[in-house]
């Protein structure tokens, strides 16, 4: 809280003025008083500057009555009142009057701290002598508050971009590991890259907080299914949760994957499969775990492959190191099976 100290017999002096200075000035104060930019006047005889005059707009940006004010040294109400940095901007501001300004931290009555940009101006009497200094206070607040939000916008965008880029890049080494061919190897990074995508414009639309799982199956299956054609092959089902970016975009390329690996080898790759993908939040040691289902039936008959690839890399290696998940991936004769358990902060609504 601003530090209100006993008026000199100067300060007096300069209180009872007031009046004075409001005939002499006549409609320039009255214009002052209606004025929505906090001003004040202060006398410039005494080396404090004390106030001698400040406007509606000055008590309501500080939260002082005018009989609190009146009288005070003109730097009584800084956040910090021994602050060498801001006395020494404030002396040199109304020594040299500039367009920008200068931004200092003040203190409101009830403690509460702010930034304002302060325009200082001398008044001059028929000699030229200064008599007077004009301040006026463009309150800040907002505009440092959108700063602090556009740092954290950056910050987070650094952070994403960042992130992206080793998802990237590790799509790409593991593609080029594990498909030697170098056009299988180019097709297989552009479907992942474009799943990555498509859970990244997923996330944009909801400001990058959350998506819904629902949502994300959907916009996985959409590129295989063939429109107008047994609109039931493909079967999601399951409560509509929302997940966190990071589980966003590790089961988009997870699903993904399974999904390639049906249109290519099982149940999408000839016309009597059918996929369900279906999840519950299920409870386990006391905690709170999302279990997802993928099942395939009506395919060709399926054995597990000679090696693992990418796919494979991807639902067992890394969903366990981007999300914790248990993973189980089955190739069985009817048709490839697997669950991942994943688990889920806090105890939210099931």
């Amino acid at each position: 809280m601003a530090k209100i100290v006993e008026k000199s017999p100067g300060q007096k002096k300069a209180e009872a003025e007031v009046k004075g200075f409001a005939d002499d000035l006549g409609p320039f104060v009255a214009a002052a008083k209606e004025t929505r930019m906090a001003m004040v006047f202060t006398d410039a005889g005494e080396a404090t500057n004390p106030i001698i005059f400040v406007n509606d707009s000055f008590l309501a940006l500080t939260g002082f009555s005018q009989q609190e004010v009146l009288g005070q040294s003109f730097n009584f109400f800084l956040a910090q009142i021994a602050d060498e940095v801001s006395l020494a901007r404030i002396a040199a501001e109304r020594a040299e009057t500039s367009a920008e300004g200068t931004e200092v931290l003040y203190r409101r009555k009830d403690g509460s701290e702010f930034w304002a940009a302060v325009f200082i101006s001398p008044v001059r009497d028929m000699d030229g002598k200064i008599v007077q200094y004009f301040a006026s206070f463009v309150d800040l607040t907002k505009h440092m508050l959108e700063q602090d939000h556009l740092r954290m916008l950056i910050d987070e965008l650094n952070h994403r971009v960042k992130n992206t880029l080793a998802t990237v890049q590790s799509i790409v080494w593991q593609a080029l590991r594990f498909d030697p061919d170098p056009k299988a190897a180019r097709d297989a990074i552009e479907n992942r890259l474009f799943a990555l995508s498509r859970s990244h414009d997923l996330l944009t639309l909801q400001n990058w907080e959350s998506a819904s799982l629902m949502d994300l199956a959907h916009q996985v299956v959409a590129p295989f299914e063939l429109a107008g054609e047994r609109p039931e092959r493909i079967t999601l089902a399951g409560p509509d949760i929302r997940m966190a970016p990071k589980a966003v975009l590790a089961l988009g390329i997870a699903l993904n994957e399974l999904a390639t690996n049906a249109a290519k080898y099982g149940s999408l790759s000839n016309a009597a499969g059918r996929i369900i993908v279906q999840w519950a939040i299920v409870r386990q040691d006391g905690n709170r775990r999302l279990n997802i289902s993928w099942s395939e039936t009506g395919g060709p008959s399926v054995s597990p492959p000679s090696r693992k690839g990418f796919g494979s890399h991807v639902l067992q290696k890394g969903l366990v190191r981007e999300l914790g998940a248990a993973v189980s991936l089955e190739y069985l004769t009817t048709g490839v099976q697997c669950t991942i358990n994943i688990p889920l902060p806090g105890d939210g609504d099931e």
